[in-house]
């Protein structure tokens, strides 16, 4: 799957790892439905970490469309509220 993280740019994430994302997404959702700020800043600096080493960055120049589409690492609590789904940031 390819995954943007809004202005870093995009990876090419292997299925595999959906199941260890889902759980990050899992944790961000909850700090966020909580309120949480300390634990949303820490769950979101760890799901992008996750998608920056199990995925290969792709060119800049790669004109591939994304499958998943992350907020950047200075997202805000409210903003992160706005892009959850009923599945989170990450279906599945």
């Amino acid at each position: 799957m390819i995954v943007r993280i809004l202005g870093e740019g995009q990876w090419e994430v292997a299925d595999t790892h959906l199941g260890a994302l889902n759980h990050l997404d899992e944790q961000l959702e909850a700090a966020v439905e909580a309120g949480d700020h300390e634990t949303f800043s820490e769950s979101l600096h760890e799901l992008l970490v996750a998608i920056r080493t199990t995925g290969d960055r792709l060119p800049d120049d790669s004109l591939l469309d994304s499958d998943l589409i992350l907020p950047p690492t200075d997202a805000t609590l409210e903003e992160v509220r706005e892009l959850l789904g009923d599945d989170g940031l990450i279906p599945g």
